[in-house]
């Protein structure tokens, strides 16, 4: 602890024993993480946010971001101090209207409330701060804002947020999202959620201006600034659309829009099997400079080389399912991530069989024998992959195999049932891997723990593929005839697995 901290903490004390002076309850700082087991500094302790309202400027000349987040939240105890998860140079900071002290520590901005903070108490934070993200890094060396030739992506899993607005940034953390940034004149500003139109300023700038008015996780809350060709429509179920293309797509534009612009057709199909569509409006993003695709809440983003080959509506499959395995229905902690990973990477099986381009159960076996019994993959597991796998090829494939093990386990109408009854009952929530199993035996009438312990937490490549006879095992086709669904799955987990 520096010397200015333990000044500040012991003016937080002075403070604590004056307001709570005559009672038995005890104030202390709230934690500085979210008890996760892999990323023990993410989130923190002691409040719960319900909104962020996030006022930004931003010029693509030398990267320079400004602005002001206002969070409201609630003290979930009594508080001498608490913080927020922050990396850029904060100019002043007022809790409840009062000039609150605040010292900023490698990633944690510690607040100190005049006079300490009731438990059930409503805050209004509102923190100032300027800086320049790109040259921002974390504790590890790590900076997550990528500056563009026309502008900046802030996009990232597991964390994002610092780089650019303060926040309690872990999942079990959800609130509502106002974004508004203002950026030069013929400069595009996309996030989340409902488009509310654009302000011209005095200044040469344009304010972009959306809102997200489901609760929506930090890190799935994006910002992408560039030149932008923006399109917009009306879904057949009567959402907003809105899909942007860099203007630096080239030759791959076509099949980019060939791919996102069936967002909404691909949507119906999913709701068919996992349960209503969750969120107010649809759309995607597709720019370089990415590496990768994330499915943000609402609008997800795609690297472009995800249709250097042409079309490809497996990577767009993949990141809608993440609407309801992942955005609505997010992790607990990060070790659950097979809950976002394994029925994301089995929505692709699903499409396949869709569009006809090779069963689940086809795609479920080639999978198997892609991986020799010897591989380091089969060494990672889904159900608890550790810090480092968090996005291993083991957590996509092997996990969608453990969906595939689960669907021929209990057949189709018990299976189906399963996703939609997980997703209705843990709408806008979190959940975890042992949650999901205990609701898969009660749906189903079965035990399951032998089929889930092999998949998910057994190291070694299981006797056979989910489904596969043994009979059938011994006819096993050569992997050189690759399904074309399979060819655009392996690129999608390539680019996803890029950001680990």
């Amino acid at each position: 602890m520096s010397i200015r901290s333990k000044a500040t903490a012991a003016v937080a004390s002075a403070a604590a024993m004056t307001l709570f002076a005559g009672t038995a309850l005890a104030a202390s700082p709230g934690a500085p993480g979210a008890g996760d087991p892999y990323f023990p500094t993410y989130g923190n302790g002691g409040y719960d946010v319900s909104h962020y309202d996030i006022r930004l400027n931003y010029n693509p000349n030398g990267d320079q971001l400004s602005g002001t987040t206002t969070i409201l939240a609630k003290a979930t105890q009594d508080l001498t101090q608490f913080n927020l998860d922050f990396l850029l140079k904060v100019k002043s900071v007022r809790i409840n209207n009062a000039p609150a002290s605040f010292v900023s520590d490698d990633g944690e901005l510690t607040l100190t409330p005049r006079g300490g903070v009731r438990k059930g108490q409503d805050l209004t934070i509102v923190v100032t701060y300027a800086d320049t993200p790109s040259a921002v890094k974390d504790r590890n060396g790590f900076t997550a804002w990528t500056k563009t030739p026309d502008g900046a992506l802030a996009i990232g899993e597991p964390e994002i947020s610092a780089w650019w607005y303060p926040s309690n940034d872990h999942p079990t953390d959800k609130a509502t999202f106002d974004v508004n940034v203002a950026v030069p004149n013929g400069v595009e500003a996309i996030s989340n959620g409902t488009f509310l139109g654009t302000t011209r300023q005095i200044n040469g700038y344009t304010r972009w201006n959306w809102r997200s008015t489901k609760p929506q996780a930090t890190y799935l809350t994006f910002l992408t600034i560039g030149q932008f060709e923006i399109r917009q429509s009306t879904t057949p179920s009567g959402q907003p659309s809105l899909n942007a293309y860099s203007e630096r797509l080239g030759e791959s534009g076509d099949a980019a829009k060939a791919s996102v612009e069936r967002t909404p057709e691909i949507t119906e199909f999913l709701a068919e099997n996992f349960g209503p569509y969750p969120f107010e409006a649809q759309g995607g993003v597709v720019t370089p400079d990415l590496g990768y695709a994330l499915e943000n809440q609402t609008r997800s983003n795609y690297d472009d080389a995800f249709f250097r080959r042409g079309a490809n509506t497996y990577v767009v499959a993949h990141e809608i399912a993440h609407q309801w395995f992942g955005d609505s229905v997010s992790v607990h902690h990060w070790r659950d991530i097979w809950l976002n990973e394994g029925f994301a990477s089995y929505a692709e099986f699903l499409w396949s069989e869709h569009v006809g381009e090779g069963t689940a159960q086809e795609n479920a076996e080639f999978v198997y024998d892609l991986y020799p019994a010897d591989d380091p993959f089969w060494n990672v597991l889904p159900g608890d992959p550790g810090a480092g796998n968090v996005f291993d090829g083991a957590v996509y494939d092997r996990g969608a195999l453990a969906v595939h093990a689960l669907r021929v386990a209990v057949g189709d109408e018990k299976f189906f049932e399963v996703l939609r009854t997980w997703t209705a009952e843990k709408k806008y929530s979190n959940g975890t891997v042992e949650e999901f199993i205990a609701l898969a035996e009660r749906v189903s009438g079965q035990q399951l723990d032998q089929l889930f312990q092999t998949w998910l937490f057994t190291k070694g490549k299981p006797a056979e593929a989910p489904g596969r006879s043994a009979s059938e095992a011994s006819k096993t086709l050569s992997v050189t005839a690759e399904p074309k669904s399979r060819a655009k799955i392996k690129l999608t987990h390539e680019l996803l697995d890029a950001h680990k």
